[in-house]
């Protein structure tokens, strides 16, 4: 056919044969106008694709999990907690009792203390990690857990062990593996025999264990009741042995059962009341001065009191119970949901528990597969339609046989011929070629979002742990009052950040703010300076609860994943600054302080700037603080300026041999007070001749750093990398 438009509308019979739609293309001796349309845009499209997913996968949180475990998983991302309290009704997260280890930068320790990641680490790859329950011996907590293997795709029983009251656990692997998904694996005693009753999917029946090595070695024993009963426990009330469990259908469970026994073995006999409507077990019942309590869930923990349990009675009623929760949603290891929860009592009174979390809903993967899936459909489509209306794509709809349609759709034709015909979308104009450009980057920008779906995670930025475990810093930030729409934003944004535990701002000046009017997911204090001074930025608080202090400018604004790396980072290297932004001190003298680009040109940096940087609160603050650092606090206060570089001379003079400083490479970061208009430095070149003459003083007082050049890229990591100048 010939490549006029009107071809469309005044051609013959085939035209009224041809259906409701077609294609007409130019033949004009060679391929079609759409082929090389379709084709330049596929390349466009791919080249974009390609280029988003390498910078996805270059993110190092996406890189994080060992590649033999820790993959995404539709039944979500579980991880476990422990908690601890004077009863199971005030039960704190481990990180609130502040348990310290100072042999270890990992400490104080926080939730979660038992990841995928651990398990996987010790030889058995896994998904991940959830249904706890405690069980001890001669002061020993064994935690019995269920595993997802990634390999067989299905739940195994693990065990892990505590000799420090659940702080810490050394992995003793899988102990149980069936040809069907394991999980609850529920332990009890009895007779001094110690069996286990876990959950098999499938089997339609309860089956019992008896440890014959424990806890590594266990042998089936028998199958106690044939009837598919999911989360079932076996409690002891009042000389009866009872089976609580919810029924499980073909496609969902339904109410609670109850059966009895005078034994854990059966024979079992069904309440006679059966079934009871409730929601079913999130744990091992416990016993709370002479109570009975039932741990149940829906998407959290929930508490009933069991007020009747005979043979022709059952009561029950829900009493208020609730674990401290993050508020820092996908962020937290158990933002979305927790569904079990174990308690056991020490000898010394005190309650501890674990109990499983998830920071996604239950078919996260495919939700954002589908919505992904959905957005590059969305992008191409309007790519096809840019070629429509170039003239590349040739789609009309016969405007023959109107009697069949309706006047909307006669219109609709109307109007896009005369879209084509009269080139109201001109590319040749300005307002064509405006339009052209806006849907061009709203593709692009759709795509990236679509293909973000899909290979981007679930846009969590999650601790990295050191030793298997995960800490906590606390953020420090000065100001003063003429930067508060800074330090609102500033927050807000990092209060969220995963490892973050408190904010504690330093106010230097004006009339300080109540901390209620900051939006904070952490809580956040105001210490009220009695002068304006930059040496109040590392002054000595007692009341900081971490090892960690990151020390970070309030108009500097990074993602999460970067604090997260270079908190990492500096567990790994308490001793030395650990930082974000690099600088280099060259030269015999007179020294000049330079910007950041004078370091990558010469491939290296000897200081960090400590507006973004990690110190340990006690070795620095005091060091700082001290006798031997008061001349340079001295200099700081007479020229109001140069207590980063200060803190790196401290740190160089108390490291005779190896690195005083790291640099981390952060994704990206803004500086706010470009936007605000209150930047200290305004003056750049005044700035840097300030920081010359603290070079100078500094080098006569404490020693020079020249020698104490690192190069960059010497992470094997990557983490330190930096685009060379050419």
């Amino acid at each position: 056919m010939g490549s006029s438009p009107m071809v469309g509308i005044t051609g013959g019979a085939s035209d009224k044969t041809h259906g409701f739609r077609r294609l007409v293309h130019d033949n004009g001796g060679g391929h079609s106008p759409t082929v090389h349309y379709l084709f330049v845009s596929f390349l466009l499209c791919s080249s974009v694709g390609v280029f988003y997913i390498f910078y996805l996968f270059n993110n190092p949180n996406l890189s994080y999990n060992n590649s033999l475990g820790c993959q995404e998983d539709n039944d979500g991302s579980w991880a476990i907690g422990a908690f601890y309290g004077d009863s199971p009704f005030s039960l704190k997260p481990i990180e609130a009792m502040n348990i310290w280890d100072n042999k270890s930068a990992a400490w104080p320790i926080a939730n979660p203390i038992l990841t995928c990641a651990s398990v996987t680490d010790s030889g058995f790859p896994s998904n991940y990690v959830a249904d706890p329950f405690l069980y001890a011996q001669d002061d020993i907590l064994y935690m019995f857990f269920e595993t997802k293997n990634m390999i067989t795709m299905k739940g195994d029983i693990a065990v892990a062990r505590s000799k420090d009251n659940g702080a810490s656990w050394e992995q003793l692997g899988v102990v149980l593996d069936e040809d069907w998904h394991l999980s609850h694996p529920y332990v009890f005693n009895y007779n001094n025999q110690i069996y286990m009753m876990p959950q098999g999917l499938g089997t339609r029946d309860i089956r019992v264990y008896r440890a014959i090595d424990f806890p590594s070695k266990w042998e089936f024993e028998k199958i106690i009741l044939q009837r598919p009963l999911l989360n079932s426990i076996i409690v002891q009330h009042k000389k009866m042995y009872w089976i609580i469990g919810s029924f499980q259908s073909r496609l969902t469970y339904g109410d609670l059962e109850i059966w009895h026994s005078t034994t854990p073995f059966g024979p079992w006999t069904p309440h006679v009341k059966n079934p009871f409507v409730g929601p079913r077990n999130g744990g091992r019942p416990f016993i709370h001065n002479g109570e009975l309590y039932r741990l149940a869930h829906e998407d959290n923990i929930r508490v009933f009191k069991i007020e009747a349990l005979t043979i022709n009675n059952f009561i029950e009623s829900e009493v208020d119970f609730a674990v401290e929760k993050s508020t820092k949603g996908i962020n937290a290891w158990n933002g979305a949901r927790s569904h079990h929860l174990d308690l056991y009592r020490l000898r010394t009174g005190a309650w501890v528990a674990v109990a499983d979390g998830d920071r996604t809903h239950f078919g996260d993967v495919t939700s954002r597969h589908v919505v992904g899936c959905g957005l590059i459909v969305t992008a191409g489509s309007i790519v096809l339609f840019m070629g429509w209306l170039l003239g590349f794509i040739k789609c009309f709809i016969p405007l023959t046989n109107i009697k069949k349609r309706d006047n909307f759709f006669l219109n609709w034709e109307r109007l896009k011929l005369r879209a084509r015909l009269n080139q109201t979308i001109n590319p040749n104009t300005y307002t064509g070629k405006f339009i052209f450009t806006v849907l061009l980057i709203l593709s692009i920008v759709i795509a990236c979002i679509g293909f973000g779906y899909i290979y981007g995670g679930n846009g969590s930025e999650k601790p990295y742990p050191v030793d298997n475990h995960i800490s906590q810093f606390t953020l420090l930030a000065m100001t003063y009052d003429a930067r508060m729409w800074n330090l609102k934003m500033y927050v807000k944004h990092y209060s969220k950040c995963a490892s973050v535990r408190e904010i504690v701002v330093v106010w230097n000046k004006g009339k300080p703010p109540n901390p209620s009017e900051l939006e904070s997911a952490v809580p956040v204090r105001i210490r009220v300076e009695d002068r304006n001074s930059l040496n109040n930025r590392f002054r000595v608080d007692p009341f900081i609860k971490t090892k960690a202090v990151l020390e970070l400018d309030d108009d500097i604004m990074m993602n999460c994943d970067d604090l997260e790396r270079g908190f990492k980072v500096w567990r790994e290297n308490p001793t030395r600054l650990v930082g974000f932004y690099p600088r280099l001190v060259t030269g015999s003298g007179p020294l000049k302080y330079r910007p950041e680009k004078h370091a990558r040109k010469h491939d290296g940096y000897n200081m960090v700037l400590t507006g973004a940087a990690f110190v340990d609160r006690e070795f620095a603050f005091e060091r700082y603080w001290s006798q031997e650092a008061e001349p340079g606090r001295k200099m700081v206060d007479e020229v109001f300026n140069c207590e980063d570089v200060l803190m790196n001379f401290l740190y160089a003079n108390s490291t005779p041999i190896g690195h005083s400083v790291e640099y981390i490479k952060p994704a990206w970061a803004i500086d706010t007070s470009k936007f605000s208009g209150v930047a200290i430095s305004g003056n750049t070149q005044a700035h840097y001749r300030v920081r010359s003459r603290c070079l100078e003083k500094f080098t006569e007082l404490y020693g020079g750093i020249t020698e104490r050049k690192v190069g960059f890229r010497s992470r094997k990591d990557g983490w330190d990398r930096i685009t060379m100048l050419a």
